[in-house]
């Protein structure tokens, strides 16, 4: 069984800046059969330019976007209070990993390990840094 991966906007940053490593991690995901998903908001996070970033276009083709609806969007708001954060888009990639029972690759790992600790949820999403 595959666990899924997550990626949050510091793994797009990464594809987008043709970090080599970062492609070598989702291309053996992609060889092992891995579900990868990207929070839209996370894509929010990381899109600025279309003519600029085809690279993390064509990387995002191959991921599931996974729109954020309302009871995700309301947990997050929920996790951020129990952190005491602001950043609803981090939270909102934990929630999300945390239904997925995801591995999330980041380049933030204390930020997110601040908001799965305060999320208390057994397991608890592990973290891969970018």
């Amino acid at each position: 069984m595959n666990i899924p991966y997550l990626y949050d906007a510091g793994a797009l940053i990464a594809i987008d800046n043709d970090d080599r490593r970062m492609w070598a991690r989702h291309s053996l995901a992609l060889e092992d059969g891995r579900d990868i998903h990207v929070p839209s908001v996370v894509v929010s996070q990381a899109w600025r330019d279309s003519r600029r970033q085809v690279r993390l276009g064509k990387f995002l083709a191959g991921c599931h976007v996974v729109p954020v609806g309302l009871d995700t969007a309301k947990a997050a708001g929920i996790l951020c209070g129990k952190a005491s954060t602001a950043d609803i888009v981090d939270a909102t990639v934990v929630v999300m990993a945390a239904t997925l029972g995801a591995i999330i690759w980041t380049s933030d790992p204390h930020d997110i390990r601040t908001l799965i600790d305060a999320q208390d949820t057994k397991p608890a999403p592990v973290i891969r840094t970018v």
